[in-house]
C-alpha cells in the first residue's frame, strides 16, 4: 500500500484572521514497503504532512490516497477512521498520550477502540510490548511509573497494536539519549524489515544516511528535492545553504575532496567511506 499526494495545500485556521499556508501544491509519492525520510527546518511543512496521512488534518485543497482510501476537503469522519486503521501515527513525544492506568490496558486501549474485544486486543498488547522491549513483569504497571524511555516504548506498542500497514515517525526519538535512540530506530528498521511501510520525519542527517531509501526535503511547505540518500546528499553545498546538513561522514569526504582526495561520490555511510577508503 502506497501513499500519493495529489496538488495538495493546507491552510491552518482558513477562514480567521490567523489562516496561514503550511503547504503549496505539494505532489509526492510514497512506495509501499519504503523507508522515506523528511527534513527540513521547523515550519517547513513536515508534521503537517505527516498527520495528513493518517487524517489527524485533511487537505484543503488536492487529496491524499492510501491504498484505496482518498482523502479530501469532502472527506467524512468514516474515510477517516478506516485510514487510521491503515497509518499509525507516532508523534514527537508519544508517552504524553498515555493515560489508561495500567501499561497492558493502555496498549489495548486503539484496537478495542476500532471494536476489536478485550480479549483479543489484550493479546495483541501483549505481543507488541513484548516486540517493543517491555517484559511481561511491567505490564500490569502504572505507565507513569515508567522511566521515559520505557513510557515512549508503551506508546509506540499501543499504535503497533492497531496493526498499520504504514507506521508514521515524528522525530520519535527527541529527548533520548544515544543508547535510547539506538535502540528504538534498530526496532523501526526490523519493522521495516517485516514489511512496514516507514516514514520518519528527522533533523539527524546520519539516521537518514543509515535508515532510509529514500528522502523528500522541504522548504515554506513545498517539495525542494527529493531522491535517494546517496543523491540527495551529494548536494552539500545546497544543503548547507539551508543549513540542514549532511551525515559526518559525507562532511568529512567532501573536505577532504576539497584537499584533493580522489572522490567521484561521496560517502554517505560509514560504511561506503570504508569502502572507498580500502578499494578508492
Amino acid at each position: 500500500m502506497g501513499i500519493t499526494l495529489e496538488n495538495v495545500s493546507y491552510t491552518y485556521q482558513a477562514g480567521t484572521p490567523f489562516e496561514g499556508r503550511a503547504l503549496f501544491d505539494v505532489n509526492l509519492e510514497i512506495i509501499k514497503k519504503s523507508y522515506t525520510a523528511f527534513i527540513g527546518h521547523t515550519g517547513s511543512g513536515k508534521s503537517t504532512i505527516m498527520q495528513l496521512l493518517n487524517g489527524l488534518n485533511i487537505p484543503t485543497l488536492g487529496s491524499v490516497s492510501v491504498d484505496k482510501h482518498v482523502i479530501t476537503s469532502t472527506s467524512n469522519s468514516k474515510d477517516i477512521k478506516q485510514l487510521r486503521q491503515k497509518v499509525g501515527l507516532v508523534f514527537q513525544f508519544p508517552e504524553s498520550q498515555l493515560f489508561e492506568e495500567t501499561v497492558l490496558k493502555d496498549a489495548a486501549f486503539g484496537p478495542q477502540n476500532f471494536g476489536i474485544s478485550q480479549e483479543k486486543a489484550e493479546q495483541i498488547a501483549r505481543e507488541k510490548l513484548t516486540m517493543v522491549g517491555i517484559s511481561e513483569e511491567l505490564f500490569e504497571k502504572n505507565p507513569f511509573e515508567l522511566s521515559g524511555g520505557q513510557m515512549r516504548r508503551v506508546a509506540i506498542a499501543g499504535i503497533l497494536a492497531m496493526e498499520p500497514e504504514i507506521l508514521v515517525l515524528d522525530e520519535p526519538t527527541a529527548g533520548l539519549d544515544p543508547k535510547g535512540r539506538k535502540e528504538l530506530m534498530t526496532l523501526f528498521k526490523n519493522l521495516h524489515q517485516f514489511g512496514l511501510t516507514i516514514v520518519l520525519v528527522t533533523h539527524l542527517m546520519d539516521d537518514v544516511a543509515n535508515y532510509a531509501d529514500f528522502v523528500h526535503v522541504l522548504e515554506k511547505g513545498k517539495v525542494v528535492l527529493s531522491g535517494t540518500p546517496k543523491d540527495v546528499f551529494q548536494k552539500v553545498e545546497l544543503l548547507e545553504e539551508k543549513q540542514l546538513g549532511v551525515p559526518k561522514i559525507t562532511k568529512l569526504a567532501y573536505n577532504l575532496r576539497k584537499r584533493g582526495f580522489l572522490m567521484e561520490e561521496l560517502p554517505v555511510t560509514l560504511a561506503e567511506f570504508r569502502e572507498g577508503i580500502v578499494y578508492g
